[in-house]
């Protein structure tokens, strides 16, 4: 069984934490993050056009560039991370550009060669899966697709078709961290997506608290969190790790104590 696959099958549902890497201390982050009982960790990859990220994870890519982030530091990053973190799931979300430009192979290989588990790309569409798809699946990464509000059933089959490790849920027809959708909205959309895959649905966008995380773990296999953990970064710092430790753990709490139906 893969980490991603072990994540998923623990006996409650999976707390996924996103943190952008070079903003802060990205590897104390990072092991705050695990610390306080995230099951799968999404590092952000930097772009100078987030097309789906809300106002604070594109603060946050703008401060990482401006401290001069590369593919190759991020993927030193995921190296560390995985020495000192042998269990734990790690997935890249981020953007074409940085993952495609010196060619899918290359990219592929050394998600490989850094242990990571998955790769989120938000604007390779499923229909365009050869960019990218055929190179992580043979370095045995797993290209995890988005499905939305607008994925409708003739949709569907294509974003499935060639998605690996878990579907990511994006539950509000826009940008990260300004809107949560309502619950019902998700239980339906949650219901509909197990109903044509056996992958695990992780739900995010608009998951701030743990009153939030706990009624969407009630019926999803995961729960995503990330502008109000990039928010603490921006608050605090180089002094983030503590303050993303204490949030972190009460969302694991939340999630974790959550009984699926």
């Amino acid at each position: 069984m893969n980490r991603l696959a072990a994540a998923f099958a623990k006996p409650h549902p999976a707390l996924v934490c996103f943190v952008t890497a070079g903003d802060g201390d990205t590897a104390a982050n990072l092991d705050a993050l695990v610390a306080g009982g995230a099951d799968v960790i999404e590092l952000g990859m930097p772009f100078t056009d987030p097309m789906a990220d809300g106002p604070a994870i594109q603060e946050a890519n703008i401060r990482s560039l401006a401290k001069g982030t590369t593919t190759a530091d991020i993927f030193a990053i995921a190296t560390g991370f995985r020495a000192r973190h042998p269990d734990v799931p790690l997935v890249l979300m981020g953007y074409a550009n940085p993952m495609v430009r010196r060619g899918p192979q290359w990219f592929a290989d050394q998600c490989n060669a850094a242990g990571v588990d998955g790769v989120i790309c938000v604007d390779i569409p499923p229909e365009e899966d050869d960019a990218l798809g055929p190179q992580l699946r043979a370095a045995g990464v797993a290209p995890i697709r988005l499905a939305t509000p607008t994925t409708d059933a003739k949709r569907l089959p294509a974003v499935l078709q060639g998605s690996g490790g878990f579907v990511y849920y994006v539950s509000v027809a826009g940008i990260t961290g300004l809107q949560q959708a309502a619950q019902a909205s998700i239980d339906e959309a949650v219901a509909r997506l197990k109903s044509a895959t056996d992958l695990p649905i992780a739900v995010g966008f608009g998951v701030r608290t743990p009153d939030q995380a706990s009624a969407i773990a009630r019926v999803a296999d995961g729960v995503v969190v990330g502008s109000a953990l990039v928010e603490l970064v921006a608050k605090h710092g180089e002094d983030a790790p503590l303050a993303l430790r204490t949030l972190t753990a009460a969302l694991a709490d939340a999630v974790h104590a959550a009984r699926k139906d």
